[in-house]
């Protein structure tokens, strides 16, 4: 019975192909098998032999296309085949097939046979549940054929879709099983030798020169190999033995070797009949007349003269380039092909000249003459090869040269509003050329329309016709390039040969330390799972096709809750992915714990694909955990490439991923390029208004929406946004909602971020900052839910902010040619060490909280970190660059990271607490007209700067002294300059590292709040060294209207500062938050009438520290003033005292825990407190261990107020005398100095000294402490050599000279010698007019001055004009405190 009923099955199968059909038509398809007898018969037969197949199981080959049980099934073609294989079937597909849709379920089993021809299975999609099993090879026995999936179907093609999975799928959930084991290969390495654009230098022979190696050049190249086996110079133009000698070497060449002969420079003058009958027997036409400096090239095979090429031009002279280029294709004998070119040349490089306005007293009847251009500007050009010109507006006219006569030349300007008469209202440059000069190119390409790389690792798994890509080394990602590999026999186990040339460069090697070698990425595998494609988009989605030109409607395999076992390796995605929410080239969606926690043994993973050329997104992780995602490379996706999606995604790991060419995608906000935000507001509240760079514009290769995931060994490599962003989701999101309590996400410790690298990216290579939005939209906030929205990262144990901080660890990580940032790291405790930066705009921003460290106590690092602002990696000038211009220590041209005068800086301050420690700065130059600097601020920055932002054994390498730091100046990019964090800059520089001033604090030149009379200025940072002991206030000040606060130090009240604060997004109240210098006494006024509520915080005070602080306010305000103590953490306030009046200002110094005083001095409109810190605080804490100490002040202010600016009254009332409470560091000896340049410290003073009837006066001048004194009335003059810093000599010049002989100091002004500093002060009653003070503006004084009774000068004796020159002149007294740089060194010009 048993027989007869196996018999019908299979005669059954047969008959459908070997599983079970169903018509299109069935309606009521639920998923069973078509035949209900047979379902009874199915069962029937698993009764039988369950038991013997599971004793039989542990026999079965580890290959499941070997299990016995399996009957082969060959479904044929037909796509109204709906097929069902459950009840137990076991089949072995080993032939091609279409079908409609495959339901694997009920413990049926569908393998795919291996060792055999291609499979191409075309199916609208496949389901795997309820015990269904899916095998495509196994971990231990990979599948070694090729097999293609073909996912087809239409959005709009009428079929009812899943309801769970969608169209175009693979689908797992329910205890089913998919296994994908292709064959094992390499995933993806590195370049280990540089690709150059075309080929150049790649395999075969290359031979450049140019001056120094002149004459006939002849290389003699083996047919056989390619291989040059001898070349020789003979220097035809100044010896006339040469030709004999280059006549016997040409006859000495054997028969059939190939040779290139060519012409370097000049090579006719002494070439003799000899040598020219012979070149000409060779098969020459043009040696025999070869005349003075004529560009030749010549290829030819000896003895067969019709083999030849040959190309020959008249030199120009100073005219222009002249090329004479001949290139032969040979093959060699082992079949492969090569290209032996020769270019024999005279090069004329041309640059443009700046942009020149018409001369006042240029005619313009007719025409514009150069002669008049000339004469206001002698730098044009005798003969210029080009001219353009533009309207003043910019617009761009046509000129036409209509005459010229010797070096002058005439032309008109054509443009709708130009008369025929000539040019008005109009700009010229002209293209000018540089002095010709000769150079030689020989080369034999060995791969020709191929290439050689060379690679990291061993590549023997890559197979010809395999396609790989190779990631940008530069800023644009669409440098990224394919290639198909080729066959090669000569290769290495580290060589590959593929089809075609570079287009760019593709760096593979370390270059000034830092590794760029460009990513090399497997594309192809023998197991292709891909989408069917239509040739164009169609609209599936709204305003789809105003976005994409192609379909996206891809095909996707997603992963439900409930798997039995899935585990993918060795698989190529291709055209995956659809532009709808929840489908994507993979997807685990809602699965919870896919690892051994989950019970999944082995561990569920993702290992060894590729996913390429797909419409969203890479791997998908959704409310899955402890995933392996391992050698995945993808590639050419649009949206976030590796992805987790709602925010209690943990424990998944991405090991040695790579993701490259990221555009964005219309799914979430954050997906969205700028044009997409605009037009895509679903979600919305009426009214919104997008704010793309705010709400969206994040797109991002590696997407983490929980910090608790693992990153090792990854790189991205470019993302039209961000290569790694960590993104916090305050809330769980979307299906995950209520997974974890409000703020978990935002406090959970990092898991492991260790050797990644990120690179070619728009924005960032990294970015942990940031929320999305966890509420719908709303009157109150329009955004629509997951547009991006501020957030704040501190780590602590178990996510709980009340224990120990748990550092997140950034180790290792690489970020190079990223347009913006190398990263941008805003939080608590976020440390990175033995980190590498090169070539972005600003290589790391560490940002706190903003108002205060989100986690006050915690700070920022970076340890042991290299910085390179501009490396030897120049780029390739194409279209695709957004900016080429010069730059690098040499000053070539190069690409950069955004505009060329683009501030480039290696790390920024911005707030803080930040440490920085042990790092090397390299190649960071500043340039006239582009501020380049290691250290520097962020740009316009509207908060505070924190005073223990400490920096530490800093070492400088191919950095100018005047390229360390810069703290800004009005212009572009820094606009006015006049933001409240831009005028507070400060960091210290804990070892004179930076400055050379041990435990010194670097602070910005005109910011009087914190400088006192010993600091020396840096003119060249824009900065200050100073000393001093230095804290925080911040005002919060409520009921105000957008008041502007100015705070002034009592002992420099003639320089106030002037913040103009910011307003609270959550509170009503406005903020400001000054740098003070403790123990001082300061006043605030406003420019309206002042607010009726104050809060005052004390921030960076220690124990005892103390400011004495007057606040102005109308007469007639009466005071309700208390101190309290608030945690930010608990949000608890506890008052901690009363303030009382009194009638003595010196009353305010007795304080009791509970009582203080205040005092109010009507009269000038002044209320007077004395804020003193009365608990320790921790070393970065900003406020105490107690809590944030704070006095808080209601005022009741008379109505209709004037405005409470004080400053008439208040001083010099209550003004002090300058002082310095903390004297000025010594600068560190010469041994400890930098070799190269150094500073040197000069200090100038002349002051009147009036003791009772005595009149006298202070007078010197100080080199390096070294001290200079003048002893008559007169002038004092030191010359400082500007190459080493030493004195080179001092002089005197009494007042009698200055007034009768002023020729003996201006000869004397005259003999010094070039690069010279020159330092000159005055004493007693000097001539302050007459002849001798023009040596002044020969040393590089503005013209017109004044000189008063006193006069300091700091000049220089040289051809430019540096920056510090500095003219201070006075009635009473003046000083000059600077560090100058030497060498004194002209910046080169943008």
């Amino acid at each position: 019975m048993a027989k007869e009923l196996d018999a019908r099955n299979k005669e059954s199968a047969a008959e459908n192909g070997g599983a079970t059909k169903r018509s299109s038509e069935d309606k009521t398809y639920q998923g069973a098998v078509s035949h209900p007898k047979m379902s009874r018969v199915i069962g029937f037969i698993l009764l039988i032999f369950m038991l013997p197949v599971r004793e039989m199981a542990g026999a079965v080959s580890s290959c499941p296309d070997s299990d016995p049980e399996l009957e082969i099934w060959n479904p044929g073609h037909d796509k109204e085949n709906w097929v069902t294989i459950g009840q137990g079937q076991k089949l072995l597909l080993s032939s091609s097939a279409t079908v409609h849709s495959i339901l694997i379920t009920d413990g049926g089993k569908l393998v795919i046979k291996d060792n055999t021809g291609p499979i191409v299975l075309r199916t609208r999609h496949i389901l795997i549940k309820n015990d269904g099993e899916l095998h495509i090879g196994s971990e231990s026995c990979p599948f070694r054929s090729n097999l293609t999936i073909i996912l087809y179907g239409r959005s709009d093609d009428g079929s009812q879709p899943d309801s769970y999975f969608g169209r175009k799928y693979i689908g797992v959930i329910d205890n089913g099983t998919l296994e994908v084991h292709g064959e094992k290969k390499l995933s993806w390495t590195f370049l280990n030798k540089t690709l150059n654009p075309g080929g150049l230098q790649e395999g075969g022979y290359y031979f450049e020169r140019s001056w120094g190696h002149r004459g006939v050049i002849v290389h003699v190249i083996d047919p056989k190999t390619g291989s040059v086996v001898h070349s020789d110079r003979f220097d035809t133009y100044k010896l006339k033995g040469e030709s004999i000698r280059l006549v016997r070497y040409l006859n000495a060449v054997d028969d059939g070797m190939i040779l290139s002969v060519a012409v370097n420079d000049e090579g006719s003058k002494n070439l003799d009949d000899s040598a020219r009958k012979a070149m000409t027997k060779l098969g020459s036409k043009h040696f025999l007349h070869l005349g003075f400096r004529h560009p030749w090239s010549f290829i030819t095979v000896k003895g067969t003269p019709s083999t030849s090429v040959e190309d020959h031009i008249e030199y120009q002279g100073h005219r222009g380039s002249a090329v004479a280029k001949v290139f032969k294709l040979f093959q060699a004998e082992n079949g492969e092909h090569f290209n032996v070119s020769s270019t024999s040349e005279w090069i004329q490089d041309v640059e443009w000249t700046e942009w020149f306005e018409k001369p006042e007293k240029a005619k313009a009847k007719d025409g514009e003459r150069l002669s008049d251009l000339r004469a206001a500007h002698p730098e044009i050009c005798n003969q210029p090869i080009d001219i353009q010109a533009v309207t003043l507006d910019g617009a761009t006219l046509t000129t036409e040269v209509f005459y010229k006569s010797g070096h002058d030349y005439r032309f008109f300007c054509r443009g709708p509003e130009q008369t025929s008469r000539g040019c008005h209202n109009y700009r010229v440059r002209f293209l000018c050329g540089k002095p010709v000069s000769p150079k030689l190119t020989v080369m034999v390409d060995t791969n020709v329309n191929s290439t050689i790389l060379r690679l990291a690792d061993d590549a023997r798994s890559w197979k010809a016709g395999e396609r790989i890509v190779v990631a940008s080394t530069d800023y644009s990602m669409y440098q990224a390039e394919e290639f198909q590999i080729l066959p090669c026999r000569a290769c290495g186990p580290h060589e590959i040969k593929v089809a075609g040339k570079a287009s760019y460069l593709h760096m593979g090697e370390e270059i000034d330390g830092v590794d760029m070698r460009a990513e090399v990425g497997m594309l192809s595998h023998n197991i292709l799972v891909m989408g069917e494609m239509e040739k164009g988009c169609y609209e599936y989605s709204k305003d789809l096709c105003s976005f994409f030109d192609f379909d996206t409607f891809g095909g996707h395999i997603k992963i439900g809750l409930g798997f039995k076992a899935v585990h993918m390796e060795g698989m190529e995605l291709k055209h995956m992915g659809q532009q709808t929410l929840g489908h994507y080239p993979i997807h685990f969606h809602m699965a919870g714990d896919v690892d051994e926690k989950g019970g999944y043994r082995p561990a569920s993973y993702v290992k060894d694909v590729s996913i390429h050329h797909a419409f969203s997104r890479c791997v998908t992780i959704h409310g899955s955990n402890g995933l392996l995602v391992k050698d995945v490379v993808g590639y050419d996706t649009l949206g976030h490439c590796f992805f987790t999606e709602d925010g209690p995604e943990v424990r998944n790991t991405f090991d040695h991923c790579l993701g490259l060419v990221v555009k964005p995608s219309t799914l979430l906000p954050s997906d969205r390029d700028t044009r997409m935000c605009k037009t895509i507001t679903e979600g919305a509240y009426q009214g919104y208004v997008p704010k793309p760079r705010q709400d969206c514009n994040a797109v991002s290769t590696f997407w983490l929406a929980n910090p608790h995931n693992n990153l090792i060994n990854c790189s991205a490599a470019g993302s039209e946004e961000t290569g790694f962003w960590f993104v916090l989701h305050h809330v769980p999101t979307g299906l995950s909602a209520g997974m974890y309590p409000p703020g978990y996400s935002e406090h959970i410790p990092m898991g492991t971020f260790y050797n990644n690298r990120a690179h070619s990216n728009y924005r960032a290579g990294m970015i942990i900052d940031n929320g999305v939005k966890t509420t719908p939209a709303s009157a109150k906030d329009k955004r629509p839910i997951l547009t991006l929205i501020a957030g704040r990262y501190s780590p602590h144990k178990d996510a709980d902010p009340l224990k120990p901080r748990e550092p997140a660890l950034i180790q290792r990580f690489i970020a190079y040619k990223n347009q913006d940032h190398g990263a941008w790291l805003r939080g608590g405790d976020v440390w990175l060490e033995n980190c590498q930066f090169a070539d972005n705009g600003v290589g790391l921003t560490l940002a706190s909280g903003g108002t205060f460290p989100h986690d006050d106590g915690s700070k920022q690092e970076i340890k042991n970190s290299l910085f390179v602002g501009e490396s030897g990696n120049t780029g390739t000038e194409t279209m695709d660059n957004n900016v080429w211009g010069p730059g690098g220590m040499d000053h070539s041209g190069r690409t950069l990271p955004l505009r060329q005068d683009f501030p480039i800086r290696g790390i920024q301050f911005y707030d803080g607490p930040i440490n920085i420690q042990n790092c090397t700065f390299r190649k960071f130059v500043a340039l006239d007209g582009r501020h380049t600097s290691a250290l520097a601020f962020r740009l316009n920055n509207a908060w505070q700067s924190c005073p223990n932002n400490n920096v530490t054994n800093i070492i400088f390498e191919d950095v100018p002294i005047t390229s360390r730091v810069f703290f800004g100046e009005p212009g572009p990019w820094f606009n006015g300059l006049d933001m409240d964090g831009d005028k507070t800059s400060v960091f210290h520089d804990v070892d004179g590292s930076v400055s050379e001033y041990p435990g010194s604090y670097l602070i910005k030149e005109d910011n009087w709040l914190i400088k006192h009379p010993d600091c020396i200025d840096v003119p060249d940072w824009r900065g200050s060294i100073c000393s001093g002991r230095y804290a925080q206030v911040y005002i919060q000040a409520y009921k105000s209207a957008n008041l502007n606060m100015k705070i002034i130090k009592n002992d420099y009240y003639t320089h106030p500062l002037y913040l103009e604060g910011a307003f609270s997004k959550s509170t009503h109240y406005q903020q400001y938050q000054p740098v003070i210098t403790l123990q001082k006494g300061y006043t605030i006024h406003w420019d309206k009438t002042a607010p009726e509520e104050l809060t005052v915080w004390l921030i960076n005070f220690n124990k005892n520290d103390w400011i004495h602080v007057g606040f102005c306010y109308p007469k007639g305000t009466t005071f309700s003033i208390v101190s309290d103590i608030h945690d930010r953490l608990l949000k608890k306030t506890t008052k901690t005292g009363v303030f009382y009046p009194v009638n003595q200002m010196d009353r305010l110094e007795h304080r009791y825990p509970t009582k203080g005083h205040y005092y109010w001095d009507e009269d000038a409109g002044l209320l007077f407190l004395k804020l003193k810190a009365q608990h320790e605080k921790e070393a970065f804490a900003f406020c105490s261990v107690s809590g944030c100490e704070r006095i808080r002040i209601k005022a009741t202010i008379p109505k209709k107020s004037a405005v409470s600016d004080c400053q008439a009254k208040a001083y010099p009332k209550y003004a002090e005398k300058p002082s310095v409470d903390v004297p000025m560091p010594k600068k560190l000896p010469a041994a400890h100095l930098d070799k190269k340049d150094h500073f040197v410290e000069l200090k100038v003073e002349s002051i009147k000294k009036r003791f009772f009837h005595l009149k006298d006066d202070f007078v010197y001048i100080s080199v390096d402490g070294k001290k200079f004194s003048l002893s008559e009335d007169g002038i004092q003059v030191v010359v400082i050599d500007g190459h080493q810093g030493k004195v080179a000599d001092q002089i005197s010049f009494r007042n009698s000279i200055l007034q009768g002989i002023p020729a003996q100091i201006n000869n004397y002004i005259s003999n010094i010698r070039d690069n010279s500093i020159v330092v000159m002060t005055s004493k007693g009653r000097y001539i302050s007019k007459g002849p001798w003070t023009k040596v002044l503006e020969r040393l590089g004084a503005e013209k017109g001055f004044k000189l008063k009774d006193k006069m300091a000068f700091v000049g220089f004796k040289g051809s430019f004009r540096p920056f510090w020159v500095t003219l201070a002149t006075d009635d009473e007294a003046v000083k000059i405190f600077q560090a100058l740089p030497v060498p004194v060194v002209k910046k080169m010009k943008l």
